[in-house]
């Protein structure tokens, strides 16, 4: 971004021509907001340190049932497992993602031994299973009678990394029955969020995403109405959300000690008379993945939504799935992310080259611009016109360098947030980096974004004589000299896959500004 504020530019030009007749520089202005947004960033930087995870299991804080007399079974397929108890499922394993590249151990969610998935129903007028009831189990189909003569049958299937609990219930009774339908999922610990991605409470509640931060569920609880919705929990990677099948729901999500909860219960179903209906839910177990969560959107509305990419939304999905594309080419997200860099400067190259281009004329109208500003140094009217005459003269305009550092702006933000959600960019090494989505460790990337930050600074004005060191443009230029070491801290602790991106895009526009010197000659 900084190459567009050089000393020589138009736009610091421009400004230093006002200054005369300004009491306050609107340059000065608006580099005490950058300094003021690095800072921000550098804060940022730091609480996006790898997130570590809070495992307290305190006994005395969990939920208590006996389970012991409850039998665990097992279900399996290319992309899960779960273990079955009763109404609770738990130690839901993924088999496609490992812990880390030295640990081939598979992810697991709800993994402890107070977390679960807890789907089951509530009765009015008899009796429903309970988390202590036990199930005969047939080949997988679960069934229980209860003291009236009532038959659940409950058969639990897997697609992709949806599992359904679908419930028969066959009332044998002389009387209609009613049962409403529940779900919850404990959990103990949470991962930490940080400044990019929010980690916690996820709802969908009339087609809104609803999420509560660990932090915000210390301090108090939530609870919505919605026709039909989901909740669950949220982490950087990883989802776990259950949604019932039956509409006017309550949800409901709190802290008790050191036990997370949320839970969903619908209106409650009346069962004629020696029917038969079948209640639906569904539990979501898996990897953040757009086109997985798009995939399983069929089974559980508004899932596809689930992921947070920023104000620059429209941006991040299509730089996300260029860079999954690159990557189904090259196998490397290293690789890609330094072909999407070249693609996106030279999408920009024609505002670009007219930026450099207008930089140039504003580098040869330099002269003549010294000599009206002596010249009308007491007419400030008479400057201003002379000024925006020898602007017509060249074509060029004191803004012209600002576009391309604007629309840099939201794809750098849009990169940063589509790096930090994508379970893709977990683990993705390149060269001596083991995470593209971490900081670089041994700080080697944000040196070589500073240096190459300043190299392009120093090319910038190393063909111009200075002007005079009194005026507003002189002084930008010391304070631009900081730029690359202020840029270097306030990197260092960002994703090593965005720092990687600046870099790159700083040495293509160090080519470019050379191509365009030698064609301008």
């Amino acid at each position: 971004m900084v190459q567009y504020l050089d000393k020589n530019s138009g736009f610091n030009q421009w400004n230093a021509n006002r200054s005369a007749s300004a009491p306050k520089s609107r340059l000065s202005s608006f580099l005490w907001w950058l300094v003021l947004f690095m800072a921000a960033w550098w804060f940022m930087g730091i609480l996006t340190r790898p997130a570590t995870q809070n495992t307290n299991t305190d006994a005395a804080t969990a939920p208590v049932v006996d389970l012991s007399s409850v039998p665990q079974t097992n279900i399996t397929s290319d992309d899960i497992s779960a273990t079955i108890q009763g109404l609770r499922i738990s130690d839901i394993k993924l088999s496609n993602y490992a812990i880390n590249p030295n640990d081939p151990t598979p992810v697991s969610l709800l993994g402890d031994g107070d977390s679960f998935a807890e789907i089951g129903l509530l009765s009015s007028g008899t009796a429903a299973p309970t988390a202590t009831t036990v199930w005969r189990n047939n080949n997988g189909t679960y069934t229980w009678r209860n003291p009236d003569g009532i038959e659940f049958t409950r058969t639990i299937t897997i697609d992709g990394y949806v599992i359904t609990i679908s419930d028969a219930i066959k009332n044998t009774m002389s009387r209609d029955v009613s049962f409403a339908p529940y779900a919850r999922i404990v959990r103990t610990g949470a991962e930490k969020s940080n400044a990019g991605v929010s980690n916690g409470a996820i709802s969908y509640v009339n087609s809104d995403i609803e999420v509560e931060d660990w932090r915000t569920l210390d301090k108090k609880s939530y609870a919505y109405s919605t026709t039909t919705g989901f909740t669950g929990f949220v982490e950087q990677y990883w989802e776990t959300v259950v949604s019932i099948d039956s509409p006017d729901q309550t949800i409901r999500v709190k802290k008790t000690g050191d036990i997370y909860s949320t839970d969903v219960a619908s209106s409650a179903v009346s069962i004629p008379a020696g029917e038969t209906k079948t209640l639906v839910t569904n539990l979501f177990a898996g990897p953040r993945d757009q086109r997985i969560l798009d995939s399983a959107e069929t089974k559980i509305t508004g899932l596809g939504d689930s992921v947070d990419y920023g104000w620059f939304w429209f941006l991040a999905r299509p730089m996300l799935w260029v860079l999954n594309g690159i990557h189904a080419i090259v196998m490397n997200y290293g690789v890609a992310i330094i072909i999407m860099t070249i693609l996106l400067r030279l999408l920009m190259w024609p505002l670009t080259r007219k930026s450099y281009t207008s930089m140039l004329a504003m580098q040869k109208m330099q002269p003549e611009l010294q000599r009206i500003q002596k010249l009308y140094a007491n007419d400030k009217m008479r400057l201003q016109m002379e000024m925006m005459k020898l602007y017509q003269t060249h074509k060029t305009s004191p803004m012209s360098g600002c576009l391309p550092m604007l629309i840099q702006i939201p794809i750098f933000f849009a990169l940063y947030k589509a790096l930090l959600v994508s379970v893709q960019m977990r683990n993705a090494h390149f060269l001596w980096i083991s995470d593209l989505a971490s900081m670089d460790s041994y700080f080697i990337l944000p040196i070589l974004m500073g240096a190459t930050m300043w190299l392009q600074q120093y090319l910038q004005s190393a063909s111009t004589k200075s002007a005079s060191q009194n005026d507003i443009a002189a002084q930008t230029q010391k304070m631009m000299r900081w730029m690359p070491i202020l840029f270097t801290i306030m990197f260092a602790w960002m994703p090593a896959g965005l720092v990687l991106y600046w870099t790159v895009s700083n040495i293509f526009g160090i080519a470019q500004m050379y191509i365009i010197k030698r064609a301008s000659r």
